[in-house]
């Protein structure tokens, strides 16, 4: 990896830092992963997601599955998760609280050179119905 990589990666990770610190939003983490109906919830979501974004079926579902899997088992607080698919695309996505409710957002993408990132309006949002979430 080249200096300017370096730096190039370096400034998108101070952007991702100054968006989730300006206040605007803030990110949560599911805390009812022991609920099945929760865990499924969220794998339908990140698939749906993933289909949507133009994914086949059976990887955006065996990516859901993995995510969910990873995310469930893990305690890694509050904070933004990447999910990388072989079809090169890497997407980013965090849990936000709203109200009583938490919403699964994916606010960026990037395959190859190519990124978008929308933290405004997002890209995509689902409901996660029946779970719960924390800050």
């Amino acid at each position: 990896m080249s200096g300017e990589d370096r730096r190039s990666l370096g400034v998108g990770w101070v952007a991702l830092g100054l968006f989730f610190l300006s206040g605007c939003t803030t990110v949560a983490q599911v805390t009812t992963w022991s609920d099945e109906s929760c865990r499924q919830k969220v794998k339908d979501q990140l698939q749906s997601i993933l289909t949507d974004e133009g994914e086949q079926g059976d990887i955006a579902n065996r990516l859901a599955v993995n995510t969910t899997v990873v995310l469930a088992t893990g305690s890694l607080g509050p904070r933004p998760f990447g999910v990388s698919s072989p079809s090169g695309t890497d997407y980013s996505f965090f849990v936000q609280r709203k109200g009583e409710g938490c919403l699964l957002r994916l606010f960026g993408r990037q395959k190859g050179f190519t990124r978008y990132t929308n933290n405004l309006t997002y890209i995509s949002t689902r409901s996660l119905d029946g779970c719960a979430c924390a800050e």
